[in-house]
């Protein structure tokens, strides 16, 4: 079922991975979907096409780099102008670096913050704006937010937990609109950028209450039901999908 027929969405960083797999999902749903990338436009036109000829939706790929917060306002606008306007905003783009603390910089604690907290920020701000009841902003996390099972990773999970507040704030502000915002916070799940092949797969396995790594198109699922009518009373929330990992 189209839950999302006549729906207009957003994704930043849709271009591979849980992006990729998200936006294929909303616009499976119904949803006119825009994304954002950084790199190799060719492939992630060539995504957009894919997608737009096997859902029959209109897809479209948008240059933006989510380190700049005036690169991430002008994508919400040129969503709204191209699209007609912004009903669900799905903050995906992110980055991660696992080095020890003590080598870490200032330099490495603006780009992480710039990219997993201030597009975030920036981008539901631009949004909001414009949505009415039935909004749905969504955010990717982490499940390291809550539990970081070693050293190396303290900058980014200082950068997802900083998202935790952001939702129950933002929840609280744009309650009263009907516009919802919930926080995503996957596990392990087999991308390029964690393959469950990698070289610490097996240790996080041993970790998990299933054993196995995640499906991009499992956090997918998740966001889509966040994204849809269905969703309507979950506000404020952080949606933990790990496999147990957290358990």
């Amino acid at each position: 079922m189209k839950h999302l027929e006549n729906k207009v969405a957003l994704v930043t960083g849709g271009s591979r991975g849980m992006g990729a797999a998200i936006v294929k999902q909303l616009a499976e749903a119904g949803a006119k979907v825009a994304f954002t990338y950084v790199r190799s436009a060719g492939k992630a036109r060539e995504l957009a096409a894919d997608i737009s000829d096997a859902t029959g939706q209109t897809v479209i790929a948008l240059a933006a780099d989510s380190a700049s917060h005036t690169a991430v306002t002008a994508a919400v606008e040129e969503v709204v102008s191209a699209l007609g306007g912004i009903d669900i905003l799905v903050n995906n783009a992110g980055i991660y670096e696992k080095k020890p603390l003590e080598e870490q910089t200032a330099a490495d604690y603006d780009e992480m913050m710039d990219i997993n907290v201030k597009a975030v920020f920036v981008a539901s701000i631009a949004a909001m704006k414009h949505m009415t009841e039935g909004g749905r902003i969504i955010s990717i996390g982490s499940n390291m937010a809550d539990r970081v099972a070693g050293p190396g990773a303290t900058l980014y999970a200082m950068s997802k937990s900083a998202l935790i507040g952001f939702t129950k704030g933002l929840s609280r502000e744009l309650g009263p609109k009907g516009i919802t915002v919930n926080l995503v916070q996957p596990g392990p799940t087999d991308t390029d950028m964690n393959p469950a092949v990698g070289a610490h797969a097996d240790r996080a396995r041993s970790m998990m209450a299933l054993q196995h790594y995640g499906d991009a198109a499992d956090i997918a699922s998740l966001v889509t039901f966040l994204a849809s009518p269905r969703s309507g009373f979950i506000t404020g929330a952080s949606l933990t999908i790990d496999g147990g990992f957290n358990a």
